[in-house]
């Protein structure tokens, strides 16, 4: 093959051309010690509580202690690819969940990763999974009942909306059936329903989704899964992320039973 000097330069012209300098700048630490699913970090000065750091494996981390020279982060996801040594990058955001209209019938993990194979999630916005209440003053009276279905809790237990109630009971005494026949109960009644599942069996809570999509309660549920076999701090976050997920709907003026069943 005979290579002619002006292809060449043709060639070379056209890279020149079109050549873009990009410039990154990230701030990076390194691992000094990583077991039981938490990281210690050094080299990460400017460091925000909360704050997303990524290994180079793609896992996540959470920072929590802000030390005077370390930063103690924990992993959410498996410690079994990083090593002391590695390199940890910052985010620059706090750990935030996906939220929107999008999320609703969708079964999703403490990071609002969709786990129901349905493909991914085309989120409205991100929000911070730790963010100020509202104030006292903000708030508006609690006026109006919301109804579980089950006439000896109505008839007798003033629940509203706007209110927090506790099921308390011995195992298997029926407290996950109080709150799914709640979730069934709003069905046409413009409440958007929050399931938070954390520690429990996943084939528990198929069961429970099952239970959901057969009644057609999925259309406005929301499912949030942290199962016993997930580490501690994906089932920490789990009622962070219920609640921040919640939060965008309260915000658009609409009705929001959020559950937490562990």
């Amino acid at each position: 093959m005979e290579l002619r000097p002006e292809e060449i330069t043709k060639i070379i012209r056209d890279q020149i051309k079109n050549y873009e300098a990009k410039l990154e700048q990230s701030q990076t630490g390194i691992v000094i010690l990583v077991g039981d699913g938490i990281a210690k970090v050094s080299g990460l000065d400017k460091c925000m509580a909360g704050e997303l750091l990524e290994f180079p494996n793609g896992s996540y981390a959470m920072a929590q202690n802000l030390e005077e020279d370390t930063v103690s982060a924990v992993i959410l996801g498996t410690d079994s690819g990083i090593r002391e040594g590695d390199t940890v990058k910052r985010t620059g955001r706090v750990v935030s969940v996906p939220v929107g209209e999008a999320m609703i019938g969708r079964v999703v993990n403490a990071l609002g990763e969709p786990i129901d194979g349905k493909g991914a999630i085309e989120a409205a916005a991100y929000r911070p999974i730790e963010a100020p209440a509202p104030g006292i003053i903000e708030r508006e009276p609690v006026n109006q009942p919301l109804q579980t279905g089950i006439k000896a809790i109505d008839s007798m237990i003033p629940i509203g909306r706007g209110q927090r109630e506790l099921i308390i009971g011995d195992r298997q005494t029926g407290k996950t059936t109080i709150a799914t026949d709640t979730i069934l109960n709003q069905k046409g009644k413009d409440v958007i329903c929050i399931y938070v599942a954390i520690g429990q069996k996943r084939s528990t809570v198929a069961q429970i989704v099952n239970s959901l999509t057969v009644s057609g309660a999925m259309d406005y549920t929301i499912v949030v899964s942290a199962t016993a076999s997930e580490l501690a701090p994906m089932q920490y976050i789990a009622p962070y992320a219920g609640c921040t997920m919640g939060e965008y709907f309260m915000h658009q003026g609409k009705d929001v039973l959020v559950i937490y069943d562990d």
